[in-house]
């Protein structure tokens, strides 16, 4: 006999495979920031347009959001000034380790909020919102891959170095 899996686990799933698990959509959002530097993460596509630096310090933002409204935990205590979107024009190599690794534990934070839900309270709405925890967790998964996209479509932009023969280098 088959065992469906629990409703909690589909959803851990979902924010797994949209973050850094292997998933048939393609790059999920951790894998499209691997093996960046900070010169190319702090790449901007255009004047007033966000750069990658900034889109995952503010996927890291939107988890930790999620986080409060699921646990009730208090504003103020994002590890970064502000909310949203964070400016962030470059900076060095450890800097930028510093705002992935910022955005890995708050998945992880993230991943221990939505295991502590009671399944019975899923599709409720959450206190002082529209939303259920469903409806809150299933969109924070399609906010990663969104980004996700949104990352690949900027490494594209990149300017690719040339080769010794003039031609563009290797493709990202």
């Amino acid at each position: 006999m088959a065992r469906f899996p629990a409703v909690i686990d589909v959803l851990l799933s979902a924010c797994d495979r949209a973050y850094d698990r292997k998933s048939w959509h393609g790059t999920n959002l951790r894998g499209a920031l691997r093996g960046l530097s900070a010169k190319e993460a702090s790449w901007r596509p255009g004047k007033r347009r966000h750069n990658i630096w900034e889109i995952a310090v503010h996927a890291a933002y939107w988890k930790y959001v999620v986080i409060r409204s699921l646990t009730g935990a208090p504003r103020g205590s994002f590890a970064r000034k502000g909310s949203n979107w964070f400016e962030r024009p470059g900076g060095s190599e450890a800097e930028w380790k510093a705002d992935v690794a910022l955005l890995d534990a708050t998945h992880r934070s993230l991943r221990d909020a939505i295991a502590r839900i009671d399944p019975a309270a899923l599709d409720r709405r959450l206190p002082g919102r529209k939303t259920s925890r469903t409806a809150l967790v299933t969109g924070a998964a399609a906010h990663d891959l969104y980004h996700a996209g949104q990352v690949q479509l900027i490494k594209r932009m990149m300017p690719r170095p040339r080769t010794p023969g003039g031609r563009p280098g290797r493709k990202r």
